[in-house]
């Protein structure tokens, strides 16, 4: 099924190792290429400032409790649009970033295809 996820690079900034590996699986499921994925913030910087291309990004708020909206702010920077990851869901975010597309932990596979589908505008028949 191609529903226009197909052959997407994604950024995955995640410190829990079995929550990016799921990520990881749900991606390769979804077709897209997994990009890290990140466990700290600095490898989340580097990544989303480097020359890596990127589709979208799905962004642990907290990442070994560092807040990880540097990373947000560099590929909002670069028009990379991305989804925050959270146990608190939306209402957990500061005001600034309310807004972005949001999946509250523990997601389903459904949950970050509609998520990531919505920030990079992805519309389907």
């Amino acid at each position: 099924m191609n529903d226009g996820l197909q052959g997407r690079r994604v950024l995955v900034v995640e410190d829990e190792s079995l929550v990016a590996m799921l990520l990881e699986t749900i991606l390769e499921d979804m077709g897209c290429t997994p990009v890290g994925p990140a466990s700290n913030i600095d490898d989340g910087e580097t990544l989303a400032r480097g020359d890596v291309e990127l589709d979208a990004a799905l962004l642990d708020v907290n990442v070994a409790g560092r807040q990880v909206f540097p990373v947000a702010a560099a590929l909002k920077a670069r028009g990379v649009p991305f989804v925050f990851s959270t146990g608190y869901g939306e209402g957990g975010l500061p005001d600034e970033w309310r807004g972005n597309p949001t999946i509250q932990k523990p997601f389903t596979e459904a949950a970050v295809r509609d998520a990531l589908m919505k920030a990079m505008n992805i519309v389907t028949a």
